[in-house]
C-alpha cells in the first residue's frame, strides 16, 4: 500500500530537486518551513513530531535541505513531511504540506464498519501497524 496524504501524494516520489523547488517556493512566499516525522500517519493524526524548530527567517532552500537530510538519516524508516506556514493573517495557516520520505514497508490502514442501533453505521480507520503489534 502507498499512503496518499498531502499535496503531490498521487505523484511519484519527489526528487531532491523537486523538494528543493517546493521549499524555495515557500521561502519566496515568506512562509515558515517546518519538517516533521511520524510512525503513525493516520489522517486524523495532525500532531507529528517536529524536527527542530520551524525555520522562519531562512532565505535559501539549502538550509532546509540540510535539516531534511539530517532528519532522514535519523528517522529514515518514518514518514517525513515538509510544511509551509503562512502568518500573513496574524495566525499560522498551513499553505502546503507534502511527504518527502516514507518507510520501505507501508503497512497501511483498514476500514472498520460498526453497525449501531437502527440503521446507523459508523466507520473508523485503524492502522495496520497497531494490528501487527
Amino acid at each position: 500500500m502507498r499512503l496518499t496524504q498531502g499535496c503531490f501524494s498521487y505523484l511519484p516520489d519527489l526528487t531532491e530537486a523537486d523538494i528543493r523547488t517546493q521549499v524555495q517556493y515557500c521561502i519566496d512566499k515568506g512562509w515558515a518551513v517546518n519538517i516533521e516525522f511520524s510512525d503513525d500517519p493516520h489522517p486524523r493524526n495532525t500532531f507529528w513530531e517536529m524536527w527542530g524548530l520551524p525555520m522562519f527567517d531562512i532565505k535559501d532552500a539549502a538550509a532546509v535541505m540540510l535539516e531534511l537530510n539530517a532528519c532522514c538519516k535519523v528517522h529514515g524508516d518514518s514518514y517525513i513531511r515538509v510544511s509551509g506556514f503562512d502568518s500573513s493573517h496574524g495566525w499560522e495557516s498551513v499553505r502546503i504540506s507534502f511527504l518527502v520520505d516514507r518507510p520501505k514497508n507501508e503497512p497501511g490502514f483498514r476500514l472498520i464498519r460498526t453497525e449501531g442501533a437502527g440503521r446507523m453505521v459508523r466507520y473508523s480507520v485503524q492502522s495496520m501497524t497497531a494490528v501487527a503489534e
